[in-house]
């Protein structure tokens, strides 16, 4: 799994041109990802967002955070290896708008 943080949909100063060329490049990348055999699935998150913490279970607007760190997006694909996974998040567009990348592996639910 690929966690998505900051990048051009945290920022507020793009022209809504730039924005779409970058999101264009996202889609070409998803293409190229299932063009390559590897199942994706993904999407991008949008706002507002709420968020239950504590023992209280207490909803608060949120998430609250610097837009640099919050979860913008995720995508679950098949790798061969966490090092696989971790090439394949290193051609990821975000990083053009400082975005970064979480990998993390998923337990298989087929077994």
């Amino acid at each position: 799994m690929l966690i998505f943080r900051g990048g051009a949909v945290s920022r507020n100063d793009l022209s809504p041109s730039e924005l779409q060329v970058h999101v264009e490049k996202w889609y070409r990348w998803s293409d190229e990802l299932a063009q390559q055999g590897r199942r994706n699935a993904g999407t991008a998150l949008d706002d507002p967002g709420a968020e239950v913490r504590g023992r209280e279970r207490v909803v608060t607007d949120g998430p609250y955070a610097e837009s640099k760190d919050l979860v913008t997006g995720s995508m679950v694909f098949e790798a061969t290896s966490l090092e696989d996974a971790i090439e394949v998040a290193r051609t990821c567009p975000t990083y053009e708008y400082g975005g970064s990348v979480e990998v993390r592996p998923v337990q298989d639910s087929r077994s």
